[in-house]
């Protein structure tokens, strides 16, 4: 009597492995990722000796800004200075015009 379907009655296949041709295949894809990972790492040497001049670049631009910052707040500083001056000496000029001697413009200065 012949047994069920799914049963020990189908028929072995005999499959020979070809070891030496995966073998083969295998050492062929090792070679290509080596390849590739050699590609890759010359390519993150290369962006990475980009980035080092990048930022030496960056922070030479950086301490130029932070210098000129520091020339315009100086000359700021001293346009303010002269304008106050000029300022000083335009009131001056009016009070001594207006009639106030020296003697009073001083005392009110004080």
């Amino acid at each position: 009597m012949p047994r069920t379907k799914g049963s020990k009655n189908r028929l072995k296949i005999n499959t020979t492995n070809d070891y030496a041709s995966q073998i083969a295949e295998k050492q062929e894809s090792i070679t290509s990722l080596t390849a590739e990972i050699a590609s890759i790492t010359a390519n993150i040497d290369t962006l990475k000796a980009d980035l080092k001049a990048k930022k030496t670049a960056l922070k030479k631009a950086e301490k130029e800004v932070a210098m000129l910052e520091a020339k315009k707040a100086k000359a700021d500083a001293k346009a303010a200075e002269e304008a106050k001056k000029t300022e000083a000496e335009a009131v001056l000029k009016k009070l001594l015009a207006s009639g106030m001697s020296a003697d009073e413009i001083l005392e009110k200065l004080k």
